[in-house]
């Protein structure tokens, strides 16, 4: 009972190692009173109620003892379920908590992905800007060339005209 007792939790373990010590101490008490009156020889009626009454307190502490013990042994099953419970909750939601973030990695991995196009279509589309913007000024500058000849044109074909009509 020692060794059981001194593998429980600690806050069992001290209140059952004083009670294992005083029915020790209640044993012991008990074997040197019956030493002492098996050894004097005394009247046998008083030593077979002596030992009746000894082995009925034993009976009774030994039924106690026990009993609390069962107590103490339910309990600790109680908490050995208890614990195994919390362990298989905590592997789940480790499970659960390693699967959000395999999750969140492959939305980031996404997301950078997304953002590298981004910026690969607002390069493409400055460049595009780019250019429109050299067609417009090209455009613009053919119109003032073509309205320079044109004028130009017009002016010969006037001085032309005029010089033939005039002479």
């Amino acid at each position: 009972m020692d060794l059981e007792a001194r593998s429980l939790q600690p806050n069992v373990k001290v209140v059952l190692l004083a009670k294992l010590r005083e029915y020790k101490y209640d044993l012991n008490n008990l074997k040197s009173e019956h030493k002492r009156l098996a050894s004097a020889n005394s009247n046998q009626a008083a030593r077979d109620d002596l030992l009746e009454s000894g082995m009925a307190d034993a009976m009774s502490v030994s039924a106690n003892q026990r009993g609390r013990l069962m107590m103490s042994t339910e309990r600790l099953n109680e908490s050995s379920d208890r614990i195994k419970e919390s362990r298989r909750t905590m592997l789940e939601t480790e499970e659960l908590g390693v699967s959000i973030l395999q999750d969140l990695h492959q939305q980031r991995q996404s997301l950078l992905h997304a953002n590298d196009m981004l910026h690969g279509v607002d390069d493409n589309i400055s460049k595009s800007k780019k250019i429109l913007t050299n067609m417009s000024r090209r455009m613009s500058r053919n119109k003032w060339i073509i309205s320079s000849i044109i004028v130009v044109l017009v002016v010969a074909i006037a001085l032309i005209l005029y010089f033939k009509l005039s002479k």
